[in-house]
């Protein structure tokens, strides 16, 4: 009794080392660039209605430490934060970008870079369909990355979406 249980932990964890190898060779290059990371995330949240999205690679983006952090005001007017992991931005908010339909697209990048971190300021748009001429909200989305000499790491994403209060400074927007 005691072999077949170590032996079931040893099976189940060499599975779990060879599908953590598979993701690093199937996504590796998708986090060698600054750009190919961005492109990459907003890559895989976007999508069109009914569009299954591929949370494997998500999860892959996001230093194990991760966090995401949107805010603004919620219902009462108080202005706050959330703070979520991955797996919890997933649960959160999945279901309805698969139901709905939803675009990110970057409009404007400012980066500051200083050794191995970078601070990225991306301005984006959102929409429901590709198709869309007009975004149903903007924002900027500050994303903070780790390059530990093999790869881009995303440490946090902190956004907020623009308001009448908070209109995006020029700044951050494309140049006309």
């Amino acid at each position: 009794m005691k072999n077949t249980a170590i032996l079931i932990i040893a099976i189940l964890s060499i599975s779990t080392i060879v599908k953590a190898q598979s993701s690093e060779q199937k996504y590796l290059i998708k986090v060698q660039t600054l750009d190919s990371t961005i492109e990459t995330l907003y890559g895989v949240i976007s999508g069109e209605k009914g569009q299954e999205r591929d949370w494997e690679l998500f999860r892959y983006l996001f230093h194990p430490d991760a966090k995401l952090i949107p805010t603004g005001k919620n219902q009462a007017g108080e202005i706050g934060a959330t703070f979520m992991t991955p797996d919890a931005y997933i649960t959160r908010a999945g279901k309805m970008l698969v139901e709905t339909g939803f675009f990110e697209k970057e409009i404007h990048r400012s980066v500051d870079t200083f050794g191995t971190i970078t601070q990225i300021f991306s301005t984006y748009n959102s929409y429901n369909s590709e198709s869309m001429d007009k975004p149903f909200a903007r924002g900027i989305n500050s994303i903070q990355l780790l390059n530990d000499g093999k790869r881009w790491w995303i440490i946090n994403i902190y956004w907020m979406q623009e308001s009448p209060e908070n209109p995006i400074p020029e700044k951050y927007l494309p140049k006309k």
